[in-house]
């Protein structure tokens, strides 16, 4: 597949992709280390609690999106990071079992004022269970690189 600049990026777009089974031995190993609550860490403790189960931290299912999103969008761009997440939301609790996927939505994008080889893409990224229920949400702009620095926008 072609590299895709920020000039192939077009508003409105969606994309569709990942896939990824959500494992017990993960999640406790992610809350393990990462996020060490009860609900994400023992399996008798959290069946206690009103969550009704073990459940994958937010920064464990965050981190399930980035790879998703790294191996089907990112790889085939030319894309040069991100300098924030403006906005975050964690919608539905994420379980061992759970097969997650992400749909992108192109917001808008501009061109860089100060570096004119890079450009801005402002998406919203969800992330989908089996059921097509959205878990988590967030939205930010991606930095790619221009194809074409000197065309005006």
């Amino acid at each position: 597949m072609t590299k895709r600049y920020w000039e192939d990026f077009e508003v409105g777009e969606v994309r569709e992709y990942g896939s990824k089974t959500v494992t017990k031995e993960e999640v406790i190993a992610f809350g393990r280390q990462f996020d060490p609550q009860p609900f994400h860490v023992d399996e008798d403790a959290a069946n206690a609690m009103p969550f009704g189960g073990l459940l994958a931290s937010g920064w464990h299912t965050g981190s399930m999106f980035m790879r998703m999103f790294a191996d089907n969008l990112l790889a085939d761009s030319a894309s040069l990071g991100a300098p924030s997440i403006d906005r975050l939301r964690w919608t539905q609790p994420v379980r061992p079992g759970d097969v997650l996927s992400v749909r992108t939505t192109v917001l808008s994008k501009s061109a860089s004022k100060s570096r004119p080889e890079i450009g801005f893409v402002q998406n919203r990224h969800e992330v989908l269970n089996q059921d097509g229920t959205v878990v988590m949400w967030c939205e930010g702009p991606g930095m790619i690189q221009r194809r074409n620095p000197d065309a005006t926008v």
